[in-house]
């Protein structure tokens, strides 16, 4: 009888992936410390929803239009350099934004180039991020691999509260040198990253001789050609494009209805939604340890996309416990669907395609999540929140069913694989 090979087991745990890990959990943190303190900033000193909504687009806009330009880029040159590039640059542009508003100094036009800014170098290291991430995964890591990231990410939203009371008591200068601190300890370690980029010499050998900007056009057009052209990858987009739209409803609305509903609201909001933090951090560490049976992942992922459309379009009209239930619930679904769908398609899209899909596929997000935002800043000034978001919820449950559940053969090839 033939003996059968023995399955090797591969460490998750290398140098560069401890690197990538570590130095993103490190940026991360100071990035919602500083992130959260600027919402309420805004809303402070505006005290308009459709002001904050603006806030938001500003921020979010490049990421429509940059993933799409930079992800033909970054198949071409190295995502490595670019991402600690990138971390290097936002490190001086937070030092130059506690200069600006150092003293007290407020000014909406000021804030709004701060975020056309931070939104833009956003954008690109997402893309290089996205991209560069897959391939310092070993063989067989991939659920884990995402697991750890969904979950150390989850983590860093403890940070919601402490952003609020620093906020509270010293302002946003201190919280922006902290940020600028976080990112250049973040891109220093990205500089010890040894992995090598065969994509890269693999790309050069298929480069036509033609100026930059041309072939970058080239190149946009064939990532849209395959992105169309992949049946389950497409319907994957639409979903998420729908599932963004509401996201950006909700992340308009949600803080705004606290802080007029309750007394200290936003500290509430951060109880709430710090539920939703501790699901994700629990699913993370189940995915670790526990993989999802291959032939069940699709049905997993369509269950989970309507139930958490379902809690998110309810949980406003119960009392704060329940709100906090359905938002555990809502944290753990959410990194349940993440990890299928990202280490589905980051398998399944070739290496020398991933940042011309990854690019594709963030400019169709984001599109979705700013015309979410807009719409959701007009609205909420004439029509009540709950309602909003109850609607669009709505929506998202039946683009799930139509979309997903309507293309199973297509989404399931993507989401039902081994690691």
């Amino acid at each position: 009888m033939e003996q059968q090979p023995k399955k090797v087991h591969n460490p998750l745990w290398t140098k560069d992936f401890t690197i990538i890990t570590v130095g993103t959990v490190i940026s991360m943190l100071g990035s919602t410390l500083s992130g959260f303190a600027m919402s309420l900033l805004v809303l402070d000193y505006t005290g308009s929803t459709f002001l904050f909504a603006l806030y938001n687009v500003l921020y979010f806009l490049p990421h429509t239009i940059v993933p799409a330009l930079c992800g033909p880029f970054l198949d071409r040159f190295s995502r490595r350099k670019t991402i600690y590039v990138l971390d290097f640059i936002t490190a001086f542009v937070y030092v130059a934004a506690a200069l600006v508003f150092v003293g007290g100094y407020f000014s909406f036009p000021v804030l709004a180039l701060f975020c056309v800014v931070i939104g833009t170098i956003g954008s690109v290291y997402g893309v290089a991020y996205d991209s560069f991430y897959p391939l310092l995964i070993t063989e067989g890591n991939y659920s884990k691999a995402y697991s750890v990231a969904s979950t150390l990410e989850t983590l860093t939203m403890v940070m919601m509260p402490v952003s609020t009371f620093l906020y509270k008591e010293f302002g946003i200068v201190p919280l922006f040198v902290a940020d600028a601190v976080t990112y250049l300890i973040a891109a220093v370690m990205e500089t010890q990253i040894s992995a090598e980029e065969h994509y890269v010499a693999k790309q050069q050998q298929n480069r036509t001789e033609q100026r930059m900007t041309r072939q970058m056009v080239t190149d946009f057009k064939e990532g849209m050609r395959y992105l169309w052209s992949e049946k389950g990858l497409l319907a994957v987009a639409i979903y998420f494009c729908a599932s963004a739209f509401a996201g950006g409803v909700t992340q308009t609305v949600d803080l705004p209805y606290f802080k007029k509903a309750f007394s200290g609201g936003e500290y509430i909001f951060t109880l709430v939604w710090g539920m939703a933090s501790v699901g994700r951090a629990i699913g993370g560490m189940v995915h670790y340890k526990f993989r999802i049976p291959r032939e069940k992942k699709f049905a997993v992922a369509l269950t989970v996309y309507v139930v958490i459309s379902a809690l998110e379009g309810t949980y406003l009209y119960c009392p704060i416990p329940a709100m906090m239930v359905m938002c555990f619930l809502t944290g753990l679904g959410g990194v349940t669907s993440y990890n299928i769908r990202i280490a589905g398609t980051q398998r399944y899209v070739p290496d020398e395609k991933k940042g011309r899909f990854n690019g594709a596929f963030g400019t169709i997000n984001m599109a979705g999540m700013v015309a979410g935002q807009l719409i959701a800043g007009a609205l909420a000034e004439v029509l009540p929140i709950r309602g909003i978001v109850s609607a669009v919820m709505a929506l998202t449950v039946v683009v799930a069913v139509t979309v997903i559940g309507g293309n199973k053969t297509a989404v399931s090839k993507i989401y039902n694989t081994e690691d």
